[in-house]
């Protein structure tokens, strides 16, 4: 299999995808292309990008294409033996599986004013109600989740899964902004950030030497 990702510092749908590459414990390679550079719009155009329309992660494998990250996701979740993503519980693999969806879909504001940069931390600034409705509602879930079918474990549902890598952008934005959180939050950030494949991708994006200008902005003002 081969994985094309985006920049790891700003990235965050490669993101999941990679997570969900590692998550599924098969072989495969990544390659890795600079977002927006001089050269973007030609290489989005060529023959691997064509299926994703030049958007980023596109799983090959062989025949098989796969460009969006949830269905990257399915497609490595049956391909692994269907037991390395969501929970065995149907109740909480219900759950699981409506707020995978959920982020995937949602949270436009969050998105928009709150973008990944795993290499920033901003000072904490006044964020629009939007973005912190979009926190208030995640918080919510996570809560749920965690009381529910958390159990012993450090994660939404006990073990790393599909929710995790869904939301795992979302934990290095909240470090990145400084944004408000609920109490029981930090545990959980803790828990996903230092997970060993999230400290892998932290330290390639750490090493990377492209900036993209427009998000890394806000360390000026």
């Amino acid at each position: 299999m081969k994985l094309i990702i985006g920049n790891k510092a700003y990235s965050s749908w490669s993101l999941r995808g990679w997570l969900a590459c590692k998550q599924s414990g098969l072989v495969f390679e990544e390659a890795v292309v600079p977002l927006y550079d001089a050269d973007w719009d030609q290489r989005r155009q060529g023959d691997e990008f064509a299926p994703s329309s030049g958007k980023v992660p596109v799983l090959w494998d062989g025949e098989a294409v796969v460009w969006d990250s949830l269905a990257i996701i399915e497609y490595l979740n049956e391909k692994s033996g269907g037991d390395r993503f969501w929970p065995e519980d149907s109740s909480a693999r219900a759950m699981a599986r409506s707020m995978a969806a959920e982020m995937h879909s949602g949270f436009a504001a969050l998105r928009r004013d709150c973008p990944m940069n795993i290499r920033q931390a901003f000072p904490p600034r006044q964020q629009s109600a939007e973005v912190l409705a979009d926190l208030q509602r995640i918080m919510e879930l996570w809560a749920q989740a965690r009381a529910r079918y958390g159990g012993d474990g450090a994660f939404l549902f006990g073990k790393f899964g599909a929710a995790d890598i869904m939301y795992a952008p979302v934990c290095t934005r909240i470090v990145t902004w400084s944004l408000p959180i609920a109490r029981f939050a930090p545990a959980y950030i803790d828990a996903v950030l230092h997970h060993p494949f999230m400290q892998d991708w932290i330290a390639a994006a750490q090493e990377e030497e492209w900036v993209i200008e427009k998000f890394d902005a806000p360390v000026r003002a």
